[in-house]
């Protein structure tokens, strides 16, 4: 082999070397660029406390404090019952709603329902158990998730229903886009 061969094999080696290096980058780019920013959440957690919610009986529940609001497909103002929807989409609704009993009935019983746009989705009516005040300590807490698909502009809350002196002193709301 001679010096112009060997000229010519570094010459071809070093074209191919570039056209790789040139290559790896644009793949690199092209993942950048087109990266869906799955890690992205969309969450709300709003919470009330006593002071939030002085109603007795039936209740549309006002929640004082916001602990989390990632993305921008939810928002809610403190102090506030109104949970705008920014984004159609589908969520999962997680919420808790505790009960306190004034003492002054024979039983105990509330229920909690979710609304959107004011009107009650009676497929999300979380019943509580009818309690006599003999087995409870005049307080109890409804749990629930649901799983709504929404659009932008849905305002939703939480109601409380009782027909008895109930008062609702903690509530929490999780809220999450998962598509």
């Amino acid at each position: 082999m001679c010096c112009c061969d060997i000229y010519r094999v570094m010459k071809v080696l070093s074209i191919i070397s570039l056209i790789l290096l040139i290559s790896v980058l644009i793949i690199v780019i092209f993942i950048v660029i087109n990266n869906d920013n799955s890690n992205n959440k969309d969450i709300l957690v709003t919470v009330a406390r006593s002071e939030d919610n002085t109603q007795i009986g039936n209740a549309i529940i006002n929640f004082g404090e916001n602990q989390i609001i990632e993305g921008t497909a939810l928002s809610h103002e403190a102090g506030t019952s109104q949970i705008d929807i920014n984004e159609n989409g589908i969520y999962q609704i997680s919420y808790q709603l505790e009960g306190i009993d004034q003492g002054t009935s024979t039983r105990f019983n509330f229920n909690a329902i979710l609304l959107v746009n004011n009107e009650p989705l009676t497929d999300t009516l979380n019943e509580g158990a009818v309690l006599s005040e003999e087995i409870v300590n005049n307080r109890y807490t409804l749990t629930s998730t649901v799983i709504l698909r929404l659009d932008a502009g849905d305002v939703l809350q939480l109601g409380a229903l009782s027909f008895e002196n109930i008062t609702y002193p903690n509530a929490r709301m999780d809220i999450e886009k998962i598509d």
